[in-house]
């Protein structure tokens, strides 16, 4: 029986997120505790890098930091982003994420449907002259890098924020029991085996977003037991919420 979740994310600020609906329906309690945080560059590091935003024609985010620390260092850098820039987003729920910073139009805020990359470069070759800037964090592989050069699109990625680790506490390991772990990056994973090195699945579901995440979670030698992105269901709460109806 699953009742108490850990979720490897910051606690969310609207009293409307859907955990908290998913809390009450299944009479499970989520408990919110990040394995590492995450720090956004300053401007003087990212000048370093000898990249200037206003190069780019268009933005690929593919996560909701890469959004705030665009915006973080094109204020600090005192930058204003024209109103024709574009921005394509892996799924739609990061794409809304981008009205904090600007004004919603569809005609220049485009969005995949799996999370996965590679669904939203059939919309970047339909825009095949646009330059593409790619925020990532000081942790990546060349995965992105050999797909959008493999279609010929102009792009240039860059780095904009880090992890750096969040450690349990020592009463948080000795009171580490939960019935489910939820985890969004191959870092929250590392860090589990960091934190606790002896820890022991058993019973204990797992659950990863994004692929890079899942093969994480088999590469520690865990099971994985829940997996999302996928066609049906694109976030990780509409994944749980099934999740939990099929075992109840």
């Amino acid at each position: 029986m699953i009742k108490k979740i850990l979720v490897s994310q910051p606690q969310p600020s609207n009293d409307k997120s859907p955990y908290y609906d998913i809390a009450k329906e299944f009479g499970v309690e989520f408990i919110f505790r990040p394995f590492f945080k995450v720090e956004g560059l300053t401007a003087k590091e990212f000048r370093q890098q000898k990249i200037n935003l206003l190069d780019y024609t268009a933005v690929v985010f593919t996560s909701r930091h890469a959004i705030d620390n665009y915006f973080k260092l094109a204020k600090e850098m005192r930058i204003t982003i024209p109103e024709t820039m574009k921005y394509f987003c892996v799924i739609e729920t990061i794409a809304l994420y981008i009205q904090k910073y600007v004004q919603y139009r569809k005609r220049k805020v485009f969005f995949g449907t799996s999370g996965k990359l590679d669904n939203l470069v059939p919309t970047m070759v339909k825009h095949k002259d646009e330059k593409y800037l790619v925020p990532q964090s000081s942790v990546h592989n060349k995965a992105i890098n050999t797909l959008l050069g493999g279609h010929k699109l102009k792009h240039k990625e860059c780095v904009m924020y880090r992890t750096v680790s969040n450690d349990l506490t020592e009463e948080e390991k000795k009171d580490f029991d939960y019935d489910m772990l939820v985890f969004f990056s191959p870092t929250g994973v590392q860090a589990l085996k960091k934190n606790i090195p002896d820890f022991e699945q058993g019973e204990t579901k797992i659950a990863a977003f994004g692929p890079a995440t899942a093969k994480e979670v088999t590469k520690q030698g865990l099971r994985l037991d829940l997996e999302a992105p996928s066609e049906k269901f694109p976030s990780m709460t509409s994944a749980l919420s099934d999740y939990l109806k099929k075992n109840k």
